[in-house]
Parts: C-alpha cells; structure tokens; sequence
C-alpha cells in the first residue's frame, strides 16, 4: 500500500511540474521587460529561458524548472 501512495504521489508532483512551466516562463518574461540587466548576465536569463522551454517541450518538466530557476534567481525573482 505504501509503495502505491507514493507511485500516486510521484505522478501527482511531475504533473505540477508540467503546469508550472509556462507560468515560470511568463514571469521571466514580465521581468525581462523591465530588467536592468545587460551583456553576460542578460544573454545567460535568455539562454536559461530557452533551456526551459525546450526542455518542458520535450517533456522533462524537472529540467526545465531548473533551468527557469536559475534565471529567475538572476533576475531577482
């Protein structure tokens, strides 16, 4: 029973992963609007941004809440 409640649990979590995708997308978007970054540091938000998306479409949800993380947290968000 217990291995059942966390097969069913592991499902659950990468599913909410999946959702939250593109709303990680859309804040780094927002904030790119009115970023005060520049060079090195905006071109890494934009590649991280883009590792997200790809990886999210290519189905590895975990991936691409890392990769959009570590740009929110370049961004300061």
């Amino acid at each position: 029973m217990k291995y059942l409640v966390a097969a069913v649990l592991f499902c659950v979590s990468s599913l909410s992963f999946a959702h939250n995708c593109p709303n990680e997308m859309k804040a780094i978007d927002a904030a790119l609007n009115g970023t005060k970054l520049t060079g090195a540091e905006l071109a890494k938000v934009k590649a991280l941004r883009a590792d997200g998306e790809k990886a999210h479409a290519d189905g590895k949800h975990a991936d691409s809440m890392k990769a959009l993380g570590e740009a929110k947290k370049l961004l300061g968000i």
